[in-house]
């Protein structure tokens, strides 16, 4: 049953009934089977949701605060649409306004694209990021015990100042990702090891220009590495892609 006609449940079986978090998340799973508390707990240190509080803390969703939800990811997942675009549209319809447009729907891109995309975000969010514990938290829409299994199989790992930077936010969010498709940290476990071992590929190709006297060299080491690093992620992708091709239907 679509979120919205479960909202109207609500209102139906006693308009001012308060739901807690986790009667919101029932409500929500049949629809948008990847939310999570944490999920909904974002959404509103986003304001994108505003719920009620109990004297001793706790939250209660209204009816309209479940509509908003829905509309919030139903916004993502079929339009990818970006929390602010989401939050002018709520806005509007608050107002009794007709929402913006929607953009005309993108085709998926291939494992190829995909890969070069990552590469693209990930190379804009390194420099210069460094979330402690909790921004991380918030920025992956992960619980504790989620980044704590990630960090023991070695797929996150925090700087020497328990601080972390921008690839391990992307490493994140990517795990996250798949695991909304079934693969737990131990499936990555794979995917870690075959990293590492590109990660030593490309390091017998570099290491001797780091360790160089010309400083023009050492600076091309870096340069070379990314252009190794980028290749070996495109050749995956590619591999990965024609695997798939190949399989019979």
């Amino acid at each position: 049953m679509p979120a919205t006609r479960r909202a109207a449940e609500v209102r139906g079986r006693g308009g001012d009934e308060l739901l807690s978090i986790g009667a919101v998340l029932a409500f929500l799973r049949d629809d948008f089977p990847e939310v999570t508390i944490s999920k909904i707990r974002f959404l509103e240190a986003e304001g994108l949701v505003d719920p009620q509080r109990t004297p001793s803390g706790y939250r209660k969703f209204s009816a309209g605060d479940v509509e908003r939800l829905a509309y919030v990811l139903r916004m993502q997942r079929d339009h990818y649409l970006p929390l602010r675009v989401i939050r002018e549209h709520l806005d509007a319809i608050e107002r009794g306004e007709a929402p913006p447009a929607l953009p005309a729907p993108e085709p998926r891109p291939g494992p190829l694209e995909e890969a070069d995309r990552e590469l693209g975000v990930a190379a804009g969010t390194v420099a210069g990021v460094r979330l402690g514990r909790a921004e991380m938290l918030a920025a992956a829409e992960a619980e504790e015990a989620e980044l704590g299994e990630w960090e023991s199989y070695g797929l996150v790992s925090a700087g020497p100042d328990g601080g972390y930077d921008g690839e391990a936010l992307q490493i994140a969010r990517l795990v996250a990702e798949l695991g909304r498709y079934g693969l737990e940290p131990r499936h990555l476990r794979a995917m870690k090891a075959a990293a590492d071992r590109e990660v030593a590929l490309v390091d017998q190709v570099v290491a001797p220009l780091r360790r160089h006297r010309n400083p023009q060299t050492r600076a091309h080491a870096e340069t070379t590495a990314r252009e190794l690093a980028t290749l070996s992620v495109r050749l995956h992708a590619a591999m990965v892609q024609a695997g798939l091709r190949a399989r019979p239907s």
